[in-house]
């Protein structure tokens, strides 16, 4: 008698033993996971869902909803007005989902910031683009590798400016 309750006592306790194992990979298998997903993963989890608060890097804030996300920009929508914003022009976020999305396969080539921004020029569309030294009124103009030209709309002579894209904060609505 006495063996059997050793016995039982022995395999209890590698019983708990097991559970606390399976415990501790369970959490190196969520913390893994979770070092896969990206920013923008969490921008996509957060389309259509509650507003989302973005600090820029000149400190100015937008609030808004975010309505489609690539690798390197999202757009916010505020009411009826949209922002793209590039990620690397945001210093924080506020009111991102915990949750990621990954991106649709065979959805990398034509998304990029770039191909958004020649999408703005070929529709004529009045933008205000916002830099880090102040904003600029037109349409674009041009969409190089790394800059835009922006399009003065304005009357009398059709003045252009160059952005690069490492001053862009935020391309918005006019």
């Amino acid at each position: 008698m006495r063996w059997d309750l050793l016995f039982a006592d022995l395999e209890a306790q590698l019983d708990a033993a097991d559970v606390q194992a399976d415990a501790h990979v369970l959490a190196d298998l969520t913390r893994a996971e979770q070092a896969t997903i990206s920013l923008a993963d969490r921008l996509r989890g957060s389309i259509e869902g509650r507003p989302v608060t973005v600090r820029l890097a000149d400190g100015s804030h937008l609030t808004g909803q975010v309505r489609a996300a690539a690798a390197d920009w999202f757009m916010l929508a505020d009411g009826n007005r949209r922002h793209v914003v590039p990620l690397l022009a945001v210093t924080v976020f506020d009111g991102l989902s915990a949750h990621g999305v990954p991106a649709p396969s065979g959805t990398g080539a034509g998304r990029g910031l770039p191909a958004l921004l020649r999408a703005l020029m070929r529709d004529r569309a009045v933008v205000r683009v916002r830099t880090l030294a102040g904003e600029v009124d037109g349409r674009v103009g041009r969409v190089g590798k790394d800059h835009l030209d922006v399009t003065d709309t304005g009357g009398g002579a059709r003045s252009s400016r160059a952005v690069p894209f490492a001053a862009l904060l935020c391309v918005s609505e006019s």
